[in-house]
């Protein structure tokens, strides 16, 4: 009975919750025909495919509003975002200390939004037919510049002696950063000799056109071109896991999973088209989220996220003063 009841509590909870989002999401502007002005995005080329699609879908009722969506890398949105050179910062990590100390530096405000979930993939050649899953202390002898592995074979004996061709996202990229840290470490070092781009689209090619490659990307890229690569299964400790919406979305696919954020500088929110644009994401992040390829987070988060929006809270709850990162599920840091 005790059970059931704190059960019924929390759906009761639940269910508030997310009709306090749908009223507070109903209150943007309704006349968006009317709105004028110009947006500008900047970011991550992991999170680009979720605001592109939001923007497409924005211009349709507001045709008179220009957003402007770019592909810098987080790294390289944060640079412009701190600087005050656009107004939302797509990121596929949450902001580091350093960046928000810039930002406090420069009397920049900012609203950090969680939008959705990625699986970060490890792909492979088509024709690659003796990988089929790693651990990730594999994939640290494959990236690390201390372990390098030269050929398939340093990696398993079993394996052909076939070089490793290695491609990665830039340096500038937070899925750059956030494979860094998960494989080597936040003080370990990658390898140089890769052929990097901030354009996933490059890694895809490269990857698709060498038997002997490897790269990674979100998955939207790979759920995308499923034709052209194979995605490789991760052993976090449990045994392989493929990579998959539902994989990602229970939290299996580890250490791989990740959220996904917007950065909007506050000063910007107070611009009404800036405004009914982010309620716009928000409003519509559920949907278009999938439609890309990513994961679409749990109706509970998306209703804390539109609370703090409207609440314009401020911060980052992702790292702590010290600089070191708050850890744990969405579900738990996010407030």
């Amino acid at each position: 009975m005790k059970n059931m009841l704190t059960k019924n509590m929390l759906t009761v909870a639940s269910i508030g919750l997310l009709a306090s989002a749908a009223t507070l999401l109903a209150a943007a502007p309704q006349d968006k025909a009317s709105l004028k002005g110009a947006i500008k995005i900047d970011g991550s080329s992991t999170v680009y495919p979720i605001t592109e699609a939001v923007a497409e879908e924005f211009r349709k009722e507001a045709p008179k509003v220009r957003p402007t969506v770019g592909v810098s890398g987080t790294g390289g949105g944060f640079k412009r975002f701190v600087a005050g050179e656009i107004d939302i910062s797509d990121a596929s990590r949450p902001i580091k200390k350093a960046e928000s100390d810039a930002a406090a530096k420069a009397g920049i405000d900012y609203i950090e939004l969680p939008v959705a979930y990625d699986g970060l993939t490890i792909v492979v050649n088509t024709k690659n037919t003796w990988c089929s899953s790693l651990t990730v202390e594999q994939i640290k002898k494959i990236y690390s510049a201390s372990g390098s592995a030269k050929t398939w074979k340093d990696v398993d004996a079993s394996w052909p002696a076939k070089p490793i061709k290695v491609y990665s996202p830039g340096t500038d990229s937070g899925t750059f950063d956030y494979f860094k840290e998960v494989t080597v470490g936040k003080d370990g070092s990658i390898r140089s000799d890769m052929s990097v781009s901030e354009d996933d689209n490059v890694l895809v090619r490269g990857v698709e056109g060498d038997e002997g490659a490897i790269g990674f990307f979100g998955c939207a890229y790979y759920f995308e071109n499923k034709d052209k690569l194979k995605a490789v299964a991760i052993d976090g400790g449990k045994g392989p896991v493929a990579v998959s919406v539902e994989s990602i979305e229970n939290g299996s696919y580890a250490p791989f999973s990740r959220p996904l954020f917007i950065y909007v500088n506050k000063k910007s929110a107070e611009r009404a088209e800036v405004a009914a644009f982010v309620e716009f994401y928000l409003k519509n992040a559920g949907r278009l989220v999938g439609e890309v390829g990513y994961v679409k987070l749990p109706d509970a988060i998306y209703g804390k996220v539109a609370a703090n929006w409207q609440k314009r809270r401020t911060g980052t709850q992702f790292t702590k003063p010290n600089g070191d990162a708050v850890t744990g599920s969405l579900a738990t840091v996010y407030e």
